[in-house]
């Protein structure tokens, strides 16, 4: 049958659910497999874990709120952007997430990472950067946000929780991943980025 829609974001999608509920329920061994470890990742050569480990979660909870954002962002960034664009976003949030990542406990045994964020916080930011006055709902709290404050916010305890948090979130691939989300609308549609800044300034 002819699909003449999108077909980027419903592939990521359906790929991301399937191997993450296969990981967690019936293959366990999947999650161990493709587990980023920065310390392993040269010198196992795991490469293919800088791409892999998005595609795994760590729970149900964990899954739901990935797909839950991406669901709302990637779908309208695949019809604004094309296809190609898109997965080209995406990946290099996923690849620019795990760098910092990598960065950051290369020399860490015991460190490992998994799950989309990195690369959802790229496609994110680029919605803000292209939909700046839209307003986002950041669950529990039921209030509208501007995009932009979001964004400010959102930077900011990334970096905050990045320097200080103790508990198992990743916040520097969070961090790096909004942040690779903006650089790539700067580099690949700078028009894009000079509305969004003339627009505070």
């Amino acid at each position: 049958m002819y699909f003449d829609g999108p077909i980027g974001a419903p592939g990521i999608m359906g790929l991301t659910i399937a191997i993450s509920l296969l990981g967690m329920y019936r293959m366990p061994a999947i999650i161990q497999k493709f587990l980023f470890r920065p310390y392993l990742f040269l010198r196992a050569r795991q490469y293919d874990t800088i791409v892999m480990s998005g595609f795994i979660h760590a729970d149900m909870s964990h899954l739901l709120f990935n797909m839950f954002t991406f669901y709302f962002f990637a779908f309208p960034m695949e019809r604004h952007l094309g296809t190609i664009p898109f997965l080209a976003l995406y990946f290099v949030g996923l690849i620019a997430s795990h760098g910092c990542t990598f960065h950051k406990h290369r020399n860490n045994p015991e460190y490992a990472s998994l799950g989309a964020s990195g690369a959802i916080s790229a496609v994110l930011f680029a919605y803000i950067v292209y939909f700046p006055t839209t307003t986002l709902m950041i669950i529990p709290i039921p209030v509208p946000i501007p995009a932009a404050l979001f964004a400010v916010g959102y930077v900011a305890y990334s970096y905050w929780a990045s320097m200080h948090s103790r508990d198992r979130i990743n916040h520097d691939a969070h961090l790096c991943g909004a942040l690779s989300g903006i650089a790539f609308v700067a580099v690949t549609d700078p028009g894009a980025f000079s509305r969004l800044l003339a627009m505070f300034t």
